[in-house]
């Protein structure tokens, strides 16, 4: 895998889905994309809403500063046995989501995002195996 794709370009590739999301969740939180086709569909009034999209963006915002610093663009040469580790988890996260979106309520989680996550996953793990 390491043959297949660079470090870089899984990170570059990481970063700018990473990057969407972030902004799907804020336009989400901001009310101008409806809240329907996130977190299963199971969400079903406006404080859950703003609790789980203000996790979301938290949770967007640590996976884009892990991987950034992964790639050296923020933090180089710090942490990196804790960057590392959280390289990981955040590949076990992309996991565990997959298997989420495939039992998710709503169709446009399990037919777009599963996919995404999927890729996520592999690009991480390609993240992981690098020295």
């Amino acid at each position: 895998m390491k043959k297949v794709i660079s470090v870089r370009l899984a990170s570059t590739v990481i970063i700018a889905i990473s990057t969407a999301a972030l902004l799907m969740h804020a336009l989400i939180l901001l009310k101008i994309l409806p809240y329907d086709f996130v977190w299963g569909g199971r969400l079903t009034n406006e404080a859950d809403v703003i609790m789980f999209e203000i996790i979301s963006i938290i949770m967007q915002a640590f996976f884009l500063l892990i991987v950034a610093a992964k790639a050296g663009y923020v933090l180089k040469g710090k942490f990196s046995r804790t960057v590392q580790v959280g390289i990981w988890v955040l590949f076990g996260m992309m996991v565990l989501n997959t298997i989420g979106n495939l039992a998710s309520n709503s169709g446009f989680e399990t037919m777009v995002m599963t996919p995404v996550t999927i890729v996520l996953a592999l690009l991480l793990f390609r993240l992981a195996i690098e020295k």
